[in-house]
């Protein structure tokens, strides 16, 4: 479980140096980006590690109806990331969310605890949903008011939901490889 934990906190610790030490990841420069990366990778490592080896109590299963209710979920999680992906015009979601990437994070978050109801999933899941929720404030109070983009052609919206449906049976796929049956 202390690895889990500690892989939780190092996430919150690369996300927000950003925001709430700006002048210190300022003076890093461009140096700091390989930093950066290598603490995310280096708390994926440890989330992955520490989630497969936690034990604790178990208060709910995977119960047939919240798989296909997080399927569905992690559908519109990937949209959101898709939403987020897209350069200057944004689809149709990126001009009605300010955070499409976050939302996303969130969703995907809440997905994973409808079937996952034990101890360490509330420990990962939820302190990924508590820090994209964190992200959020921090960003907002930072930024101010948010502009609009403006709409991408439709064309890009039928590009995008494409490449969500691919992305997900991926995703779904490496989990099915990894050992997880995502279909229920």
């Amino acid at each position: 479980m202390t690895l889990l934990v500690l892989g939780v906190a190092l996430w919150w610790a690369a996300h927000l140096f950003k925001r709430l030490a700006p002048g210190r990841r300022a003076a890093l420069g461009a140096k700091g980006y390989p930093v950066v990366a290598v603490t995310i990778l280096l708390s994926v490592l440890l989330m992955v590690l520490g989630y497969r080896d936690a034990g604790g109590a178990v208060y709910w299963g995977r119960d047939p109806m919240w798989v296909g209710i997080n399927n569905l979920l992690m559908i519109v999680a990937f949209y959101f990331y898709a939403a987020s992906a897209a350069q200057g015009q944004k689809i149709w979601l990126g001009t009605k969310v300010r955070h499409p990437q976050l939302t996303g994070f969130s969703i995907w978050a809440i997905a994973h605890l409808l079937v996952n109801g034990d101890t360490p999933s509330f420990i990962l899941f939820g302190g990924l949903l508590a820090w994209a929720a964190v992200e959020v404030l921090v960003i907002n109070a930072q930024d101010g008011p948010w502009e609009r983009p403006e709409r991408a052609p439709a064309a890009k919206e039928l590009v995008s939901i494409i490449i969500t449906l691919g992305v997900v049976f991926v995703v779904m796929f490496v989990h099915y490889l990894l050992g997880v049956t995502p279909w229920g």
